[in-house]
């Protein structure tokens, strides 16, 4: 007996295909911007859906801590920089880096240039502005490096100022330097009216004290099912496809960006520019985790004199299994 499929039939099919694409929630460690553009660029141009994905990306905010979602099974893969997953970890989060999208890292510290610091040997005895909620560790590191005490200023020591998420600190002189991104924050204070030479600025790559910064983690206990694990592979071979669009397509991807800005916050200048400099940070990378990158980062975390970062060094903390299978 022939079975013949009427459009109907066909429509309903097509239906139950798309019923049938794996659902896979996306936690972001900030807000929408071009920091994430790989993502929404993979969404907006299909490469998610040929992978049979339905990818929900979760924006993150101030109120938002990208562990805490995931552990509380709000998201199936979070982007997180390496030391607030691995301090996690040691603490019981088991976390594991799946890709590294970020090959270098953006962080660095803006200072003025008429406070007379020069070096990173003149930081001390000065009000530095810090963010906090994981985002404080590769500074608690490179001032242990430094031999500079964090605990209140003074000829070894600097008073360490709770920075909130905007620049204000450095602009009303409440602080002499202030923690900056690459592709945001520094611009903000040009943005402002501050001319670069004003400026002075260290680059923690620069510093040796460089930490992986927005990697791919998921918990350890779902790569135990192969069915996750192929979800992943799926996605991060469509995530990686997106941001090397966004690399050679950076305009189009600001574009993406500010499509998908439900807050309206975001400039398409300031968009234009950030994603700029989010690709020479994800240049270099396919995805795959470099080793020497992640010892790198463990040594920096665990040299944070009396109080390190972490206090040994992880197992089990990163895999290939997947960007193994998702670049071959």
């Amino acid at each position: 007996m022939k079975h013949i499929l009427t459009a109907a039939g066909l429509a309903f099919a097509s239906v139950g295909a798309a019923q049938a694409a794996d659902d896979v929630k996306l936690q972001l460690k900030w807000v929408t911007q071009a920091q994430f553009a790989g993502y929404y660029v993979a969404l907006d141009k299909g490469f998610y859906e040929a992978e049979d994905l339905n990818v929900t990306i979760l924006p993150g905010g101030p109120d938002i801590a990208p562990t805490q979602v995931i552990a509380g099974g709000g998201a199936d893969v979070t982007v997180e920089w390496m030391p607030a997953a691995l301090a996690a970890r040691e603490k019981g989060l088991p976390l594991v880096n799946i890709a590294q999208p970020y090959k270098s890292s953006g962080m660095q510290l803006t200072c003025w240039n008429d406070t007379g610091i020069a070096s990173p040997a003149d930081l001390a005895n000065r009000t530095l502005g810090v963010w906090f909620f994981g985002n404080e560790f590769p500074f608690m590191s490179w001032m242990s490096k430094l031999g500079i005490s964090t605990e209140a200023k003074g000829d070894n020591g600097v008073e360490v100022l709770k920075q909130g998420f905007n620049v204000d600190p450095l602009l009303q002189r409440q602080a002499d330097c202030i923690s900056t991104m690459t592709y945001n924050e520094y611009w903000q204070v040009i943005d402002s009216g501050v001319s670069e030479d004003e400026l002075i600025t260290f680059k923690y790559e620069d510093q040796g004290v460089a930490t992986l910064e927005d990697g791919l983690y998921v918990l350890e206990e779902n790569l135990d099912d192969p069915a996750f694990v192929a979800k992943m592979e799926r996605f991060v071979r469509a995530s990686m496809q997106g941001w090397k669009y966004a690399e050679e397509h950076p305009d189009e991807a600001a574009e993406i960006i500010l499509e998908n800005d439900a807050s309206g916050a975001q400039t398409e200048v300031h968009q234009q520019r950030m994603m700029r400099e989010v690709a020479k940070l994800t240049a270099g990378s396919n995805g795959a985790l470099d080793p020497a990158d992640y010892e790198r980062t463990v040594q920096t975390l665990l040299e944070g004199g009396s109080s390190p970062v972490i206090t040994k060094a992880p197992e089990g903390a990163w895999t290939h299994v997947i960007t193994d299978a998702a670049l071959k």
